[in-house]
């Protein structure tokens, strides 16, 4: 195993397996202890809690094609399933006030959260739409405009299941996620469930963050240099990163009968990074070419592969 530290290292795999098993038997109390939100600082102030959750959606419209002020058009009568929405269903209550049917969030661990602060940022949401968002928006509550009262599940319904999986079929017009699949324990399942739940004619969009999220040790994406075994016991049940490239992301869509309408990287490191960990490369990862191993994430929009049409048969 690659290390410039044994003993240093060795703590670390000692403390990170005991908060996995934390993570594995109790994850909200794993919650607890590590303050996650699903989206970074949980002391940022409400307005800025807001944007992001603006960027979001406009990034997520951009992508798809939809033109500024058109969005409701593109939403109206689309069911949306969000996976891993963190702990302010942002947006999930953008995607509802433009125009969506129902929006489904869900997720493994236990993350929103009502709490004062994230309350106003509904609140600034809300304010910041036009009359007939605006009105939707306040619909999505169990009482009207009152973000204290809960999300009505008929317009936004959030769940928590043991894998993060929604268990549908053919149930969603829109499926999206950012900065999730990454952290899933089991991406091959993640996968197969959206393949499933999409509708026939659907489209899902999720932006992947590939970066080591503070977990490399000496060099730039040396987490790849963990043994797989090893490092599963310190990562398996805690939302880490899972460390699968975007190689295995083309096997799930090709398996699951999907294609690419996107795939677009977000950065890459230099190839010089990666030549320099190359030679200590976990077994999984020594035969990606260096193109894709570098890559620090992507944005993919996927559909389903839908059969050709036979050729028509002429007397």
């Amino acid at each position: 195993m690659y290390s410039e530290n044994p003993a240093r290292d060795a703590l670390r795999v000692t403390k990170a397996a005991l908060m996995n098993q934390v993570a594995r038997f109790t994850p909200g109390l794993y919650v607890g202890l590590t303050g996650q939100t699903g989206r970074g600082n949980e002391k940022d102030p409400p307005a800025r809690i807001a944007a992001y959750f603006r960027r979001c959606f406009n990034e997520y419209m951009e992508r798809l094609g939809v033109e500024s002020g058109k969005e409701a058009r593109f939403l109206r009568g689309r069911s949306v399933l969000e996976y891993g929405p963190g702990d302010v269903l942002g947006v999930a209550l953008l995607m509802y006030a433009h125009g969506a049917s129902s929006v489904q969030c869900v997720d493994r661990f236990p993350l929103k959260r009502a709490t004062d602060n994230n309350l106003q940022a509904y609140r600034e949401l809300i304010d910041t739409l036009g009359p007939e968002q605006r009105e939707r928006a306040c619909r999505a509550f169990v009482e009207y405009g009152e973000p204290e009262s809960g999300f009505d599940p008929r317009a936004i319904a959030y769940a928590v299941t043991r894998d993060g999986l929604i268990g549908r079929t053919a149930a969603y017009d829109l499926i999206i996620s950012r900065a999730v699949l990454e952290h899933v324990d089991r991406l091959d399942m993640t996968m197969d469930d959206m393949a499933s739940a999409l509708s026939r004619d659907g489209i899902a969009i999720h932006k992947v963050d590939l970066k080591s999220h503070g977990m490399d040790r000496y060099h730039p994406f040396d987490f790849l240099t963990w043994p797989e075994p090893v490092y599963r016991l310190m990562n398996s049940h805690k939302g880490n990163p899972n460390r699968w490239r975007v190689d295995k992301y083309r096997e799930l869509v090709e398996r699951n009968h999907l294609r690419f309408k996107e795939l677009e990287h977000t950065g890459r490191l230099e190839p010089e990074q990666i030549e320099r960990i190359r030679p200590n490369l976990a077994a999984g990862f020594r035969d990606i070419p260096t193109e894709e191993l570098s890559w620090l994430g992507f944005w993919m929009v996927l559909e389903h592969a839908l059969p050709e049409p036979a050729p028509a048969v002429h007397a």
